[in-house]
């Protein structure tokens, strides 16, 4: 999982011409204080609140929305009827791609899994049709092992 970095964050801000504010700041730390976690907008709120009380849920969507078109946070989606949120690829430092999702279908856990394992069928395409893949998501269902995946697998052989 990536380390969120405030200096870095503060950098790109500045390189982009914006300012750095208490509020930025503080959805940036939320998100980078709580890496395996994918926050919503509104857990993200809950935790800026605590430092900046005075802060409103709509400037938390607006610094959510600015920093995501800035790739600051990403946003992704675990088909939960939630939007969630993470470090962006701006700040992940981890390569061209960020990390996958594995998600478990009977309690919902979600499980970053970093190895890039498409290298080699987006060199394949690039080769064949000329069309270069600049990035991807890739969510895998199945059952972790809290919820039996391991047992699951041994039934099946």
């Amino acid at each position: 999982m990536a380390f969120f970095d405030k200096g870095k964050a503060e950098q790109l801000l500045k390189r982009k011409g914006l300012r750095v504010t208490r509020q930025r700041t503080a959805v940036l730390e939320a998100i980078g204080s709580r890496p395996r976690e994918h926050l919503t907008a509104e857990e993200i709120f809950e935790l800026v609140k605590v430092d900046c009380p005075d802060i409103g849920l709509a400037t938390v969507y607006r610094t959510i929305q600015l920093l995501g078109s800035l790739h600051l946070i990403d946003r992704i989606n675990f088909d939960d009827g939630f939007v969630r949120y993470e470090i962006g690829s701006a700040l992940e430092g981890t390569g061209k791609h960020r990390h996958h999702h594995l998600i478990c279908i009977k309690c919902g856990r979600v499980i970053s899994f970093q190895d890039d394992l498409l290298e080699e069928l987006e060199r394949k395409i690039a080769a064949t049709t000329g069309f270069r893949v600049v990035n991807h998501e890739v969510k895998l269902y199945g059952y972790c092992v809290e919820c039996g995946g391991d047992l699951i697998e041994e039934k099946r052989e």
